[in-house]
């Protein structure tokens, strides 16, 4: 996305406030400042408890095993088509990995504000760390602190960006992005099974397998009714993976046209598939939005790793889907889609739905 990204127009506008430390502020003034206040949460459709919806469970080692794939890829392909989202479980990740990528995470955003903003993103740019996306003064801001990375191919990474404090997250982050790099290409393949395409065919839009991150901080606040933080999205990519670094919820999916609150099973990978999937497969899978939402006295910290299409790809329907009906989407190179999804201001699912023929 990074390289991408340095070939559109867009500009930012700088924003260097620390939504921590506007969080802090509020135990004094008891106010959150008005560019964070969100009236559209209380107009929004009411929230449904979880129990009746929760998110469907894939086994990738039920997947890898010959003797349990099919019937585990059909599940995938439900998920991918009525959901959207998934879990993914036994994912084989080494456990102590794990815990020292949320270690390290932690530590980073439990410096002083000024060590942080060693790596603080530049004006009109997308990587370090602060605040996302601002395109314009009078714009509602989400209630969140980030910091933002380009991870994969490693010849395109911006070092300059790249924490040394703790001293071990360069380290913990490069084995951390190799690990879920492996786990995508394994996951396309078996989309691809599922969908009856070639898996080149389907691997061939994510050629380098570009890969960034978006570590998210998201403060407490006293008035969480009153702030949202991350505004309704869906992702502009192929494929999210979301790890949980403290047990914290807050992540909320729109299903059904209602809001329900995902509950993040321990150890297990939140996927979610992104609007080039479901480009590619012509609307077979989805594209759903989501949002985060705040705990009024816990911090909530995740990560969330983005697999995304290479530069000079073209983005459309496979010619394999289309045999049996049209084409339901614009086709586009990848510059022309990424701009076009990031000049919607990540509204829902509006850029989306302007790719519709």
């Amino acid at each position: 996305m990074a390289e991408i990204f340095d070939k559109m127009k867009v500009e930012f506008v700088d924003q260097d406030e620390s939504v921590q430390a506007v969080a802090d502020n509020i135990h004094d003034t008891g106010e959150v400042p008005e560019r964070y206040v969100r009236s559209e949460i209380k107009a929004d459709p009411v929230i449904v408890d979880a129990e009746g919806y929760n998110l469907p469970v894939i086994d990738m080692s039920r997947l890898l095993n010959p003797e349990f794939s099919e019937e585990e890829t059909a599940k995938l392909g439900s998920a991918c088509e009525n959901w959207g989202f998934f879990q993914l479980v036994n994912h084989r990740f080494n456990g102590g990995l794990l815990q020292k990528i949320k270690a390290d995470i932690t530590e980073f955003f439990s410096l002083p504000l000024e060590e942080k903003l060693a790596v603080a993103i530049p004006p009109n740019g997308i990587q370090g760390f602060g605040h996302h996306f601002v395109f314009s003064k009078e714009q509602k801001l989400d209630w969140v602190d980030i910091l933002f990375l380009a991870t994969r191919p490693v010849e395109e990474r911006s070092l300059a960006f790249w924490p040394t404090k703790p001293s071990t997250f360069r380290d913990t982050m490069d084995k951390y992005s190799l690990e879920l790099s492996n786990l995508s290409v394994q996951l396309f393949k078996v989309m691809a099974n599922n969908l009856g395409v070639n898996q080149e065919a389907l691997l061939g839009t994510f050629k380098g397998l570009p890969q960034s991150m978006r570590i998210n901080y998201y403060p407490p606040c006293s008035q969480a009714d009153k702030v949202l933080g991350l505004s309704p999205h869906t992702d502009g990519v192929g494929m999210t993976f979301l790890l949980q670094v403290n047990d914290v919820e807050g992540l909320q999916i729109r299903k059904d046209g209602r809001w329900f609150s995902v509950k993040a099973i321990p150890g297990a990978l939140v996927v979610n598939i992104g609007d080039v999937l479901e480009v590619l497969t012509n609307g077979q899978y989805k594209s759903i939005e989501h949002r985060a939402v705040i705990n009024p006295v816990k911090e909530r910290i995740t990560i969330a790793t983005f697999h995304s299409v290479s530069l000079g790809c073209t983005i459309g329907p496979l010619q394999e889907l289309l045999k049996a009906g049209e084409a339901r989407y614009k086709v586009l190179d990848s510059v022309e889609f990424t701009k076009g999804y990031f000049s919607a201001k990540l509204e829902g699912r509006r850029y989306l739905e302007s790719l519709k023929l």
